[in-house]
């Protein structure tokens, strides 16, 4: 076990570089964000497919057997925390708290997303926070900052006591198969874990181990020279404290309060949104709204950069034709492909590419009648019949690929209300 632990930072190392490939939009061979639990659960409810519910359950029933390796392996942010701690470990120090709020911030925060909206999520996701926040986000920038600050002096104290993602996983792991705990004939009480480990959850005056803040770094098998760590599993009694039921149904309160905000978020946050755009799958303005976790991966993988970020005037990822290339690709879904949350759906190219996201108007003053349109037009909306333009509205899918080609001007695109199939 005691080189263990470089397994797991070789581990952690090839999957933020993939991370921070993805994010940089120079590759997304291998998927790492289909299984960022908070998106996984989102795409389960809001775009379910087997696949997405095989990824949940097996992250959860591996957290179960093998404990919390989630937060240490596979969570970007939570491996930019433990570089950040690293760098700063002379005066790094972690608390030893295990609050009873994140239980409560769990709650909202997955109550929300099942009630149907990801509003509350965005700024305390743990993968959206740090997708926002390497794509330079102003808020991304903020929460990615201070959850960083923490890391430099507490190391993991957002994951151990804020983090709603690592509240379900600890509580899952707290019943854990497999944990890690000390052999009290070996220890010598030196401190020397206690002192690296990255969440505080080893007290060496009781010899125990809190498997629930446990992140599974690991760190411990490798600092303790006589094997006083070990893991595997371990008979405890089990039983529940009166504080613990207090909370479990005040947290089971709090989430059905949260259900219900996210029902009333997702009818009524976007009443009418005008000239919005959308990537095909989106649906329309008011769904997105409440399904996109704003982590801007499409962003940064779209070809022609024709996406953008929330602003002032939408609050999700929309289309701006004046950006870019200015058109979308007859043959390109990759935001669709790309998006964890299932806010883009999974399409196939034959459903992009008969999905009406807006509408293209000639302006007759302004067209020369050049056919330039027409001959561009993947959708074979635009015709030249007798020397005339026409434009066949049951074909447009409002790609804007004729403005591009027009010089005249003389082609607008419009928003549509709501997407379609034609």
């Amino acid at each position: 076990m005691k080189n263990i632990y470089k397994v797991r930072i070789f581990i952690s190392s090839v999957i933020i570089i993939l991370s921070l490939l993805a994010f940089f939009g120079v590759f997304y061979g291998v998927k790492v964000f289909d299984i960022q639990l908070a998106a996984l659960v989102q795409r389960t409810i809001t775009d379910f497919t087997w696949v997405a519910l095989f990824l949940l359950a097996l992250i959860l029933i591996l957290t179960f057997v093998f404990g919390r390796f989630y937060c240490s392996v596979i969570c970007p942010l939570g491996i930019i925390q433990e570089l950040v701690s690293f760098l700063s470990r002379e005066k790094n120090t972690a608390l030893k708290i295990n609050a009873p709020i994140k239980y409560y911030i769990a709650a909202v925060f997955f109550g929300c997303i099942i009630g149907g909206s990801v509003i509350f999520a965005r700024y305390i996701d743990p993968y959206t926070i740090f997708g926002s926040g390497i794509t330079l986000s102003k808020i991304g920038i903020i929460l990615l900052f201070v959850v960083l600050l923490v890391a430099l002096t507490k190391r993991r104290f957002f994951c151990t006591n804020i983090c709603p993602v690592g509240a379900v996983l600890g509580s899952i792991s707290k019943c854990s198969y497999n944990k890690i705990y000390i052999n009290t004939e070996k220890c010598v009480s030196c401190g020397m874990c206690e002192k690296s480990c990255q969440s505080g959850c080893i007290n060496v005056e009781d010899k125990s181990v809190e498997n629930e803040t446990c992140i599974k770094c690991l760190k411990c098998f490798s600092t303790c020279k006589k094997g006083a760590i070990q893991y595997g599993k371990r008979p405890v009694k089990f039983s529940i404290k009166r504080r613990e039921l207090i909370i479990a149904a005040s947290t089971l309160i709090v989430f059905g309060g949260a259900i219900k905000t996210g029902l009333e978020l997702s009818k009524n946050f976007v009443k009418k949104v005008a000239d919005i755009i959308l990537p095909a799958g989106a649906g329309e303005p008011n769904r997105m709204t409440n399904k996109c976790l704003n982590c801007n991966l499409c962003i940064e993988n779209c070809p022609n950069k024709i996406l953008t970020k929330a602003n002032n005037d939408f609050s999700a990822v929309h289309i701006d034709y004046t950006k870019g290339k200015g058109y979308c690709k007859y043959n390109c879904k990759k935001c669709s492909e790309v998006c964890p949350s299932g806010a883009i759906k999974k399409i196939t190219l034959e459903e992009k590419q008969h999905t009406r996201i807006a509408m293209a108007i000639i302006n007759e003053e302004k067209c020369k009648q050049c056919g330039a349109c027409a001959i561009d037009c993947p959708a074979g909306a635009i015709a030249q019949i007798d020397g005339k333009i026409v434009l066949d509205g049951t074909k447009c899918i409002g790609c804007a690929r004729c403005t591009k080609s027009c010089q005249f001007d003389a082609i607008e695109i419009f928003a549509v209300n709501e997407q379609r199939r034609i």
